[in-house]
């Protein structure tokens, strides 16, 4: 599978309290509408637009985008693994994690995940929305804001 990566540092100029990964699989909450109205996926670059109050949080957040988002209705074990070896891959490096997935299946990718990767000492949040983050009462912003503060 191949991945886009970005980095947001909301601590500038002082040292973020702490780093945190985003891996974005897909899902309802990283659409935006376009102009015609159709569901595109969001870009990550532009989070800090959408939810300025991540500022407020002084935190180094990466994100690794999956390449094409998955609908969570198709998620099967490959992309499970994925996701574990994203998070072993970043484990030293990181002081927490953040999975945004589909709310359809995300049940089924944290349990799988939790054997997968057990005794941790580090946080694996997983959160998802029903509305886009583009939508004016979307529960996206407070998921990921709250996801992140756990993380």
């Amino acid at each position: 599978m191949k991945y886009k990566t970005l980095t947001i540092n909301t601590a500038v100029p002082s040292p973020p309290r702490a780093r945190v990964l985003i891996i974005y699989t897909g899902g309802t909450f990283g659409m935006i509408h376009d102009a015609a109205g159709t569901l595109l996926p969001f870009d990550f670059s532009l989070i800090l637009d959408h939810l300025p109050t991540l500022r407020n949080l002084f935190l180094e957040i990466t994100v690794i985008e999956f390449e094409h988002p998955i609908d969570s209705s198709n998620i099967d074990p490959s992309h499970w693994l994925a996701i574990g070896q994203i998070i072993q891959e970043h484990y030293q490096h990181q002081d927490g994690f953040v999975v945004l997935h589909g709310t359809d299946t995300m049940a089924y990718t944290a349990s799988a995940l939790s054997y997968m990767l057990q005794h941790l000492a580090k946080p694996v949040v997983f959160t998802g929305a029903q509305l886009p983050i583009s939508e004016p009462r979307s529960d996206a912003r407070e998921n990921l804001i709250t996801a992140l503060e756990i993380a």
